[in-house]
């Protein structure tokens, strides 16, 4: 419930008839939310994520982060993710990325499009990713924790975040 109350939040830009920036879409399997005995009221809670989900630097994120800690106290470990994720929007949105999300055993990233030396660098860097310019589409297996043997356990929460930002960073860097 708390994912749906962000989710709309980042729907609701802002009304001030500026240009709304593009949402971007984050589907990864991440622990992130504002927990009930965190921010107790709902109200209050949904106020949060709609403050994150307008945060469009790094600025108004620091912002935020400063706000929950004066009201609220320490950031338990669900909000740190909440506001990374927050983070990789803005990476993402960038990078002109829309949407990352997990499909089976990969992670998918659209729309990208790679001039000829991104395409070089992804290959160097990620030799099991697949880009296909057509449909802008760049997919890549998802990552594991340690060396990636078999039975590794799939990276989740916040070093699957830093992952993706590391991997958009590098290969869409201009």
């Amino acid at each position: 419930e708390a994912v749906e109350a962000f989710r709309g939040a980042a729907g609701a830009g802002p009304s001030d008839g500026a240009a709304e920036p593009a949402p971007v879409r984050v589907e990864l399997p991440v622990d992130a939310h504002l927990p009930h005995d965190y921010i107790p009221g709902e109200r209050l809670r949904l106020e949060a994520y709609r403050k994150i989900a307008e945060a469009l630097d790094a600025e108004a994120l620091t912002a935020i982060i400063d706000e929950l800690r004066d009201r609220y106290g320490a950031l338990p470990p669900p909000v740190v993710t909440l506001l990374e994720v927050a983070r990789f929007r803005q990476v993402c949105r960038a990078h002109g990325v829309a949407e990352v999300t997990v499909q089976g055993s990969k992670l998918r990233f659209t729309p990208v499009t790679l001039r000829d030396s991104q395409v070089v660098r992804l290959n160097r860097l990620y030799p099991a990713a697949a880009y296909r310019s057509a449909g802008q589409v760049l997919t890549v297996p998802r990552p594991s924790e340690g060396s990636g043997g078999i039975g590794a356990a799939p990276l989740r929460d916040r070093e699957l975040l830093d992952w993706c930002t590391k991997l958009v960073t590098s290969v869409l860097a201009q």
